[in-house]
């Protein structure tokens, strides 16, 4: 079954490699094959994490974007997974749940979990900043 995306104007999209931007208008397009694929405001710059959870999200979209360097993005992510836990040991379970779709290939599963993982991250920070 394809894959149907529909473009906004001037929308830049990953597939497979290509970084592809849309035109002037709206579009849709149908991918008839399995490539990664992430739309713009799902990507992470290196800039945009500046968190220890966003760092994880970065790891597995490399995973997901250069499968020649996967070795080292799972090293990577190991790493990261290793010092989240040991400061926020409360993130096990959604860390243990994006772990299995990492093992399993399944990246961009991945990362949408690690969005929710994320805003936890967040949500940790803010309680810890708030005065008592």
């Amino acid at each position: 079954m394809p894959l149907r995306l529909d473009l906004k104007p001037h929308e830049k999209l990953f597939i497979g490699g290509a970084v592809l931007v849309n035109g002037d208008s709206r579009s849709s397009i149908s991918v008839l094959n399995d490539v990664p694929i992430l739309r713009e405001k799902d990507i992470m710059t290196e800039a945009e994490a500046n968190t220890p959870c966003k760092r994880i999200y970065l790891s597995i979209q490399l995973m997901y974007m250069e499968p020649a360097k996967l070795a080292h993005y799972h090293q990577l992510y190991w790493t990261l997974v290793k010092d989240v836990l040991a400061a926020a040991p409360s993130t096990a379970e959604r860390i243990a749940a994006i772990s299995e779709e990492v093992l399993a290939g399944r990246y961009y599963q991945a990362l949408k979990q690690t969005m929710e993982l994320i805003t936890y991250e967040q949500e940790l920070v803010t309680h810890v900043s708030q005065p008592a």
